[in-house]
C-alpha cells in the first residue's frame, strides 16, 4: 500500500448525444462527441485509518455518489482530495472526472492490480448509477475530440475520434442538473443526439462537429437565453460557439469567444485521456 497517489483526468465538454438506458449500468451510457480540455481535475487518493471515506473538492467535503460506489466496489476506504480546473456542474464532467480519477489512483494506492478498461468500467457504471452522466468518462479516458459510437463502458462502447486540435474557450453563466434532465423526457433529445452523430461520422471535422453541436442544443430545447445570446453574439463576430451539455456555458473554438468581446477561460483539447501524475 502506498501512501497516495494522484491522477489527472481532462474535462470534457459534451457537444451532442442520444441516451441509451440499459438495466446493467455499465452497458447504458451514450452516443455523442465532444471535446477533453487540457483544464481538468486532479484526483488524490490516499487511505484513512478508520472505515470513513471523505470527499474534499476545492476544500469543501462533498457527497459524490460515484466516487462512494467506486471505493466501494473497490473495496477500499480513503480520503478524496479533488482540485478542479473547471467549474462544477457546468457541463464539463467534473463528476465523472472525480469518478475516474478515483478509480485510477485507489487502484495505484491499494495495488488492487486492475487493468485501465476494468477502472473505465467501474466508474462509467458509478456515474451511470448515480445519473450523473452518460458518457463523459469513457471520453475522458480517451481524451482528444472523442466520437462515441456505441453506448456503456470501454468493452462495450466504440469509439472514434476527430483527427485534429484546438484551442478552446468557454465562459460558464451557472448550472444545469443532469440529473433532472436525464431523469425527464429523453425523446426529442436523442432524435437530435442521432441526427447530430450521422453527421459528424459523414463529415468529421471540427466545423460540422461546431454545426452539429450548435443544431442539437437547440433541436432539444436546451438552450437558454443567455446561452442563444452569447452564440449569436460570437457568429455575428464570425465565430462558431455551442453549449456544454449539461450546463450553461458557451464554448467555442478558437477565438470566437474573445473576438465577441467576452472574456473567456482558455485551454486546449487534451492529447490523451486520463493518466497517472
Amino acid at each position: 500500500m502506498r501512501d497516495e497517489a494522484t491522477a489527472f483526468v481532462p474535462g470534457h465538454i459534451t457537444g451532442f448525444f442520444s441516451a441509451h438506458p440499459d438495466e446493467d449500468p455499465t452497458k447504458a451510457g451514450s452516443r455523442g462527441a465532444g471535446v477533453t480540455l487540457t483544464d481538468g481535475v486532479d484526483v488524490t487518493v490516499e487511505p484513512t485509518a478508520n472505515s470513513d471515506s471523505t470527499v474534499v473538492l476545492d476544500g469543501v467535503e462533498i457527497e459524490v455518489d460515484p466516487v462512494t460506489t467506486v471505493l466501494d466496489t473497490l473495496e477500499v476506504d480513503a480520503r478524496v482530495r479533488a482540485e478542479s480546473d473547471v467549474p462544477i456542474g457546468a457541463g464539463f464532467g467534473v463528476s465523472g472526472a472525480l469518478a475516474l480519477g478515483t478509480a485510477l489512483a485507489a487502484n495505484h494506492v491499494f495495488e488492487r492490480t486492475l487493468s485501465y478498461n476494468e477502472l473505465v468500467t467501474i466508474a462509467h457504471g458509478a456515474e451511470v448509477q448515480a445519473g450523473t452522466g452518460l458518457g463523459d468518462v469513457v471520453a475522458q479516458a480517451h481524451g482528444g475530440v472523442p466520437i462515441r459510437l456505441e453506448p456503456g463502458g470501454p468493452h462495450a462502447n466504440e469509439l472514434d475520434a476527430i483527427p485534429a486540435r484546438a484551442r478552446v474557450e468557454y465562459v460558464s453563466f451557472g448550472e444545469l442538473s443532469t440529473a433532472d434532465v436525464l431523469s425527464g423526457d429523453t425523446e426529442a433529445l436523442t432524435a437530435a443526439g442521432k441526427q447530430a452523430l450521422s453527421r459528424v461520422v459523414g463529415e468529421p471535422t471540427l466545423l460540422s462537429f461546431m454545426y452539429a453541436s450548435r443544431e442539437f442544443a437547440c433541436e432539444a430545447g436546451l438552450v437558454t437565453d443567455r446561452i442563444a445570446e452569447t452564440i449569436d453574439d460570437v457568429a455575428d463576430a464570425d465565430g462558431q460557439a455551442s453549449m456544454a451539455m449539461l450546463g450553461e456555458t458557451v464554448f467555442a473554438l478558437g477565438t470566437g469567444l474573445s473576438d465577441a468581446g467576452y472574456d473567456p477561460a482558455v485551454c486546449g483539447t487534451h492529447p490523451a485521456g486520463a493518466m497517472m501524475r
